[in-house]
């Protein structure tokens, strides 16, 4: 008996001793580093006053330490698929993570779609089956709570103020491990590893329902949204009646008090600023159906643009723009009020990208479901045409990635003929007319406009109906059939412009 409690207290003790010096959670087994940048390594210690040295590859840095958080940087190192031990020392103490790799790490976040698992979409079989390869690492950031209108449980509401919101692991990629993992995020880091012949860790955190100001740091949101700092932040005008009655479901009279995943700021918080600690290749971002419930373009604008920003800011190496590839919203048949301004929002993602370094919008205006699901269950081509946009943009890789967009567009006798960048090869998926184009006059009514294909890169358009035509616009509704792709086969990025 005497030897049993001497036992447990030494466990006790060893365990105390071990908790003084850790390493940040997304600091784990099977994880993979970023190449070619300095390595971030961090984490806490109770023992300010003792020095910390961090060993990995043959390499040695010595902790800056601040309070009980401390911070260690080596030099950049290529990419290596051999698994590796790295060490944090201090003193007597030492913390040990396994089979450290070298490559590339992305992070995927946003909403509902980028939520949507492996296990979920209509291949799934096929994906897992496929699934087994070693130089591809998971992390998978499980949200808790769910959302919805319920009262969430006391469990539930002690993770989210202690700021518990997402919880994961590494883990090698295996059929085993994917299942959960975030479809699109998995599929765009699988295609990325295959391309590059380097490890891949992919580092999903998303949420169902959330809108942009949920992902805002706070440092943006006290600069430039002070209003949504205080109590009353749920009444603000980037919240939507939904989100309002989730938070009063989910946190009933306490609803001012508690931590909410839609309270401003709390997602950035608790879901990507911790992996932004490290550096980063660049994010992945699907996001946007909540905020197009809010038919204010230029909010949504700002608030796109201030995240994206944001998030530079709150990187390990801020200075160098951040890739960061969105998906523009695709097409959904459904003419309900929650819908009508995606048309705005695909226009304003569009916009946002083409004005900011190293920011890509991604054409889906022919995926989507030809239904009122907001969820499409194939999510290939998607991943697809983000890894691709990353392959070109990021890598240097000489592979077609850009949709066709607007340049130009100008009258000649009633004669509409517009210019496109990124066209080469244009024509008609189906080898049908072109479908989408539409013309108005000044008196703002849009008519169905004939389309024809100049020399494969351009378009011309004539509408029986509109004598004088000031205005053009392709597939400009929630809903559209597009047929029209350049010789890469991605579609016209949707547009509306005012003719010169």
């Amino acid at each position: 008996m005497a030897r049993a409690l001497f036992l447990f207290l030494f466990g006790l003790l060893s365990c105390a001793a071990t908790a003084e010096l850790t390493l940040d959670p997304i600091y784990a087994d099977h994880m993979v580093l970023q190449q070619g940048k300095p390595l971030i390594v961090s984490g806490t210690t109770d023992r300010v006053d003792r020095d910390i040295t961090v060993i990995f590859n043959g390499k040695r840095a010595k902790a800056f330490i601040h309070k009980n958080r401390w911070r260690a940087e080596l030099p950049p190192m290529p990419a290596s698929a051999r698994g590796r031990d790295l060490t944090v020392q201090q003193g007597a103490e030492s913390v040990k993570i396994k089979d450290v790799l070298l490559g590339e790490v992305w992070i995927a976040a946003g909403q509902s779609n980028m939520l949507f698992r492996v296990d979920e979409t209509d291949n799934a079989k096929d994906i897992m089956a496929n699934a087994e390869n070693p130089l591809l690492r998971l992390r998978h950031s499980e949200p808790r709570p769910y959302m919805g209108d319920k009262p969430f449980p006391e469990s539930e509401l002690k993770l989210l103020e202690e700021g518990r919101m997402f919880q994961g692991q590494w883990a090698v990629c295996t059929p085993q491990s994917v299942p959960r993992m975030s479809a699109v995020g998995y599929l765009f880091a699988s295609r990325l590893q295959k391309a590059l012949g380097v490890p891949v860790g992919i580092i999903d955190a998303a949420l169902g329902g959330s809108e942009m100001i949920c992902w805002v740091p706070e440092k943006k949101l006290r600069q430039e949204y002070a209003q949504v700092l205080d109590s009353s932040w749920r009444d603000s005008p980037f919240i939507t009646d939904w989100h309002r009655q989730c938070v009063v479901g989910n946190l009933g009279e306490n609803h001012l008090a508690n931590a909410h995943p839609f309270q401003p700021g709390y997602l950035f918080r608790t879901g990507v600023e911790p992996h932004l600690k490290m550096n980063v290749a660049g994010v992945i971002w699907y996001q946007g159906e909540a905020d197009a419930e809010i038919p204010d373009a230029a909010q949504s604008r700002k608030l796109l643009t201030d995240l994206i920003d944001g998030w530079r800011d709150a990187s390990a190496s801020p200075r160098e723009k951040l890739p960061f590839l969105m998906v523009q919203l695709p097409r959904i048949n459904d003419n309900s009020k929650l819908r009508a301004f995606w048309p705005e929002f695909r226009e304003l993602q569009a916009s946002v990208a083409a004005e900011m370094q190293n920011v890509a919008c991604i054409c889906t205006i022919d995926l989507g479901t030809t239904n009122k699901n907001v969820h499409p269950p194939h999510k290939d081509e998607v991943a697809d045409r983000l890894a691709n946009r990353a392959l070109a943009d990021v890598y240097g890789k000489r592979i077609p990635a850009r949709s066709p967009e607007f340049l130009k567009a100008r009258l000649d006798e009633e004669v509409v003929h517009i210019s496109f960048s990124h066209a080469d090869g244009l024509h008609t998926a189906d080898k049908q007319p072109v479908r989408g184009f539409e013309l108005a006059g000044e008196d703002g009514q849009f008519s169905p406009a004939t389309a024809t294909i100049v020399k494969g890169r351009g378009i011309k358009l004539t509408a029986d109906f509109v004598d004088e035509p000031v205005e053009v616009r392709y597939c400009w509704g929630t809903f559209a059939e597009p047929n029209l792709q350049n010789a890469a086969k991605l579609p016209l990025m949707p547009f509306r412009a005012r003719l010169k």
